[in-house]
C-alpha cells in the first residue's frame, strides 16, 4: 500500500513540468481525433431531435467560453456569429456542389472586371477618313464619265458619216478589191471618229489601169457630197486643172488657195474636208511639194484635220508582176501577201516623192475575167440594156488576158467595158 501511494505524487510532476503551450496543443489534438471518430460513426437524420441539438448548442457554448479565455477581443464575433448559426454537414448532394460551383465562378468573375475610369474610352478611337481618299474617287468618276462621253461622240461622228452605208455601197459597186475596200473603210473610221488628230490622213490608191482605183475615188465623192455639203468635197484631175501648157507655180498657186479655203470653212463647222487627187503621176515636182507641206504634222489645227486621197498608176508594174508570179498560191488572200506586195511598192513610191512616207498605200490588185463580166453587167443595168449573159460573155472574151494556169487576169481591167456597151 506505501509504495503506490510513492508512485502517485510522482505522475503529477511529470504533468506540471510540462509547459502551458504543449499543455493546450495535446489537449486539442485529443479533442480533434474524439471528434473525428464522431463524425466517421455518427448518421445524422434530416429531421435533428431536439436533446441532440440542444447537446450540441452546450458543447459551442462551452468551446466559445473557454476561447474567450485566450482571446477576450474574438469572443463578440463568435457570439454574433453563435447567434446566427449554421451547422456543420456532411451533405454532399450534387446541387449543393453547383450551387457553390456558380457562387466560386461569378465571384472569379467580378474580380476579373476592369473598372476603367470616367474619363476613359471603351472603344477604340474611329479612323479618320483621309481627304486624299475621297478627291481620289472624284477624279476616278470624272475620267469615266469623260470616257463615256468620248464613246458616245465617236458614235456619234461615224453615224454622222455613215460609214457604214459606204462600205455596203463600195462592195456592191467596186468588183474584186475586197481587201483594199475594208483597208479604205477601217482607215476612214479611225480617223473620222474624232474631230481631233496629230496629223492628217493620207490614203493613196496604186495599181495598174482599169482595177477601180478613180472609181472609188468617184464613190468617195458622192458619198461624201451627200453627208456633208459639196463646198468640203475637191475632186482634182491633174489633166484637167493643171494641163501641160500652164506653168507649175501658177497650178501651185491654185492648189493651195483650193485647200486653205475649204480647210477654213471646214474648221469653222467642225467638218472634215476630202480631197481627191486623181493622176497624180502626172503632178510636177513643185506640186507634189507643195503637197507635201500639207502633210506634215506640225500644222495648225485646221489642216491636221483633212483627208488626202491620191490616186496614180505608180507601183502598177510591181503589182501587176506580183500577182501573176503568185497566182497559183493563197497569198494574195493572206496578210503575210499584202504585206510583201506593201514591201516591194513602197520604196518605188518614195523614189518618185518622199511625200508617200506619210501615205497609208492600199495596192489594188489585177481583175479576173469573172470581174470584168460583173462590170458589163453593171454597165448595161445603167445604160438600160437586157443584160444578156452570153452575149455579155462574148465581149468579154474580146478583152485581152494574162493567162497563168486556170487563172485569166484582164490586162485592161473595166476600162474598156464601157467603150463595148456604147458599141452596141
Amino acid at each position: 500500500e506505501e509504495v503506490p501511494d510513492a508512485v502517485i505524487p510522482a505522475a503529477p510532476k511529470k504533468i506540471t513540468s510540462i509547459s502551458s503551450p504543449l499543455r493546450a496543443v495535446v489537449c486539442l489534438r485529443r479533442r480533434y481525433q474524439r471528434l473525428k471518430k464522431s463524425r466517421l460513426h455518427l448518421e445524422l437524420p434530416r429531421e435533428k431531435p431536439a436533446e441532440f441539438v440542444h447537446t450540441r448548442l452546450h458543447q459551442r457554448q462551452l468551446s466559445l467560453n473557454r476561447t474567450s479565455l485566450y482571446s477576450p477581443s474574438m469572443s463578440f464575433f463568435n457570439q454574433a456569429g453563435f447567434e446566427s448559426s449554421q451547422y456543420f454537414t456532411f451533405d454532399t448532394s450534387v446541387e449543393h456542389y453547383s450551387v457553390k460551383k456558380c457562387r466560386r465562378k461569378k465571384s472569379r468573375r467580378k474580380s476579373r472586371m476592369v473598372l476603367y475610369p470616367d474619363k476613359t474610352k471603351k472603344y477604340l478611337p474611329a479612323e479618320e477618313k483621309s481627304k486624299a481618299k475621297r478627291c481620289l474617287l472624284l477624279l476616278i468618276a470624272i475620267i469615266f464619265f469623260q470616257i463615256l462621253n468620248a464613246i458616245e461622240n465617236l458614235d456619234d461622228n461615224l453615224q454622222k458619216y455613215d460609214l457604214d452605208g459606204l462600205e455596203k455601197t463600195m462592195h456592191r459597186e467596186v468588183f474584186g478589191q475586197k481587201v483594199a475596200v475594208e483597208s479604205i473603210v477601217e482607215l476612214l473610221k479611225d480617223y473620222l471618229a474624232t474631230h481631233i488628230h496629230n496629223k492628217p490622213l493620207v490614203i493613196s490608191l496604186n495599181g495598174p489601169t482599169g482595177v477601180g482605183k478613180s472609181h472609188v475615188g468617184w464613190v468617195l465623192a458622192k458619198h461624201f457630197r451627200s453627208v456633208m455639203d459639196n463646198d468640203f468635197v475637191l475632186q482634182y484631175f491633174v489633166m484637167h486643172h493643171c494641163p501641160s501648157g500652164v506653168a507649175p507655180l501658177t497650178c501651185e498657186i491654185d492648189l493651195s488657195k483650193k485647200i486653205s479655203d475649204m480647210v477654213t470653212r471646214a474648221e469653222i463647222e467642225e467638218k472634215t474636208p476630202l480631197f481627191i487627187l486623181d493622176e497624180v503621176e502626172l503632178m510636177s515636182p513643185v506640186l507634189l511639194n507643195t503637197l507635201s507641206r500639207f502633210f506634215e504634222p506640225n500644222q495648225t489645227n485646221e489642216f491636221l484635220n483633212a483627208i488626202y486621197i491620191l490616186i496614180s498608176n505608180l507601183g502598177g508594174a510591181e503589182i501587176t508582176k506580183f500577182v501573176i508570179q503568185n497566182a497559183s498560191t493563197e497569198l494574195l488572200h493572206q496578210q503575210r501577201g499584202a504585206e510583201e506586195l506593201l514591201s516591194i511598192i513602197q520604196p518605188v513610191l518614195v523614189s518618185v516623192h518622199p511625200l508617200w512616207k506619210a501615205a497609208d498605200i492600199i495596192p489594188f490588185v489585177l481583175l479576173e475575167k469573172s470581174h470584168i463580166i460583173n462590170c458589163f453587167l453593171e454597165q448595161m443595168r445603167r445604160e438600160g440594156l437586157y443584160p444578156d449573159q452570153k452575149h455579155i460573155e462574148n465581149l468579154a472574151n474580146q478583152l485581152s488576158y494574162y493567162t497563168t494556169g486556170d487563172k485569166q487576169y484582164s490586162s485592161m481591167g473595166c476600162k474598156q467595158v464601157v467603150a463595148k456597151i456604147n458599141l452596141l
